[in-house]
């Protein structure tokens, strides 16, 4: 995370929450839609059976 030149008129608060994004977007990011969203669709399909209250 090196310090690029900063623009002109960004303010203190605006260049925090630029690098702050910068920070989080580049962390590795979870695999998407594997076995563990499966599992917990199926759980949650499988409880709702007995909570009809709970449908949309």
């Amino acid at each position: 995370m090196a310090d690029e030149p900063k623009p002109d008129d960004e303010t203190p608060i605006q260049r925090a929450l630029r690098l702050k994004n910068e920070k989080i977007a580049a962390r590795p990011k979870p695999p998407r839609g594997g076995k563990f969203q499966r599992e917990q669709a199926a759980a949650a399909r499988a409880s709702s059976k007995s909570k009809p209250w709970m449908s949309r």
